[in-house]
């Protein structure tokens, strides 16, 4: 599934679809995890990639009675956080990052931590709220100090950071 996973990222979302099917009905058709959780985040993040907001969020249902397992990397509600920013609703998007940013303990070196503090700081600019947008830019500054600073991830960061100033 991870192969999936990066081809999705590197935006061969047709691939990653045709691998994740093939994967669900010849390697894994009987595994829990794959079919309850795995496979609807991939169809989810898929969905996301190709702006289908609503149908990414729709896909994590199945997802929410599992999505604090362990493994999971709490990568349901980052998808969707993503989805509701997508959709214009920063306070179900910030609702999503807070839980990750709240139950770090369940994947504590998983990126979706420190990235959730930036996609709550987008949130809450969403909301319209800068203060505490800021305050979420700065705490993600914080853990990405020793980052290479070409990131582009880190370079949009500044630049929306330095709008809210």
């Amino acid at each position: 599934m991870n192969s999936a996973y990066a081809l999705a990222l590197c935006g061969k979302l047709d691939q990653a679809e045709l691998l994740a099917g093939e994967w669900k009905k010849t390697i894994r058709p009987l595994d829990t995890v794959a079919n309850k959780m795995s496979y609807p985040i991939l169809q989810a993040q898929i969905q996301l990639l190709r702006k289908n907001y609503s149908n990414a969020i729709q896909m994590l249902q199945p997802v929410l009675q599992y999505e604090r397992a362990a493994g999971s990397g709490l990568y349901a509600m980052y998808v969707r956080g993503q989805a509701y920013l997508g959709l214009g609703d920063g306070k179900a998007a910030a609702a999503e990052f807070q839980k990750i940013l709240d139950n770090r303990g369940f994947s504590p070196l998983f990126v979706t931590y420190p990235l959730s503090h930036l996609y709550l700081g987008r949130a809450l600019d969403q909301q319209g709220d800068r203060t505490r947008a800021r305050i979420a830019y700065q705490n993600f500054f914080a853990l990405w100090k020793d980052a290479d600073p070409d990131i582009p991830i880190l370079k949009e960061a500044q630049a929306e950071y330095a709008k809210l100033k």
